[in-house]
């Protein structure tokens, strides 16, 4: 179960349209990031990565988007236990194919 979330979603989505307003007026991401996570009371380097996020998956940036990486998570998720799945049907093969021997 993923850990709850410190900031609410429509506080991250306010701070993100923040900083991307004002990336101009402040002359890059980061410094906007230092100022709007000054008001909020928000990391900058949290912010920051909000914003790069929020870009990758608007087509701006390159890179994994949301979607992309919960995808890949729930696969990876499959693929463990479809694993544990065949070494428990290994063994029990085994051990009944050792007790067909026996007889």
């Amino acid at each position: 179960m993923p850990a709850p979330r410190k900031y609410p979603d429509e506080m991250r989505d306010r701070a993100i349209r923040l900083v991307l307003d004002i990336a101009e007026e402040a002359g890059s991401i980061t410094a906007g990031c230092r100022r709007i996570g000054e008001q909020l009371g928000v990391n900058t380097d949290t912010l920051r990565g909000w914003v790069k996020q929020a870009q990758i998956d608007a087509g701006q940036r390159p890179g994994a988007t949301t979607a992309d990486a919960a995808r890949s998570r729930q696969l990876e998720r499959e693929d463990a236990e479809l694993r544990r799945a065949n070494a428990i049907l290994r063994t029990a093969s085994a051990f009944f194919a050792a007790e067909l021997d026996r007889h």
